[in-house]
């Protein structure tokens, strides 16, 4: 009886699981990719030093309109993912920008791993870069489910 009492909440929680699962990874990319974009335009982000250093070697822009586009760039990826017909878009956004966002790693890697010892020892950036791995990760998940029909 215990058994079959745990199998069935086992399920119930399985299955509720499976029905928020991608929503809720939607709205936390929305507010995550919203809310730390709009800071950089508006000069309030703890990583604009880091996206700075990054992408001082870049043409047609200043370091500062560059943080700017990115800012925006995130905003744009947020909102897309608050969109079920915006899916792919918001996921190609967001594939582009992960690419730009572990550029630090091989650019910056006094910055970004501790006394030379690259992959070992990452610093707080470091970390803060390679955490992305799990971003990507819930992007692919999402981007399992473009193709099945409305619920």
């Amino acid at each position: 009886m215990y058994m079959q009492n745990f199998a069935e909440l086992d399920q119930r929680i399985a299955a509720t699981m499976a029905r928020w699962g991608v929503p809720a990874i939607r709205f936390s990319f929305a507010v995550i990719f919203i809310w730390f974009g709009i800071l950089k335009p508006l000069g309030y982000s703890e990583a604009a030093p880091l996206v700075l250093a990054t992408v001082d070697w870049m043409p047609l822009l200043e370091a500062t309109q560059w943080l700017a586009v990115i800012g925006w760039w995130e905003v744009a990826i947020g909102v897309f993912f608050l969109f079920r017909s915006t899916l792919r878009i918001a996921i190609a956004l967001l594939l582009l920008q992960m690419v730009g966002t572990f550029m630090p790693l091989v650019i910056l890697p006094s910055v970004t791993f501790q006394d030379g010892l690259i992959p070992f020892a990452p610093t707080m950036e470091g970390q803060y870069i390679i955490k992305n791995l799990m971003i990507i990760s819930a992007a692919l998940v999402v981007g399992g489910t473009v193709r099945r029909s409305e619920r």
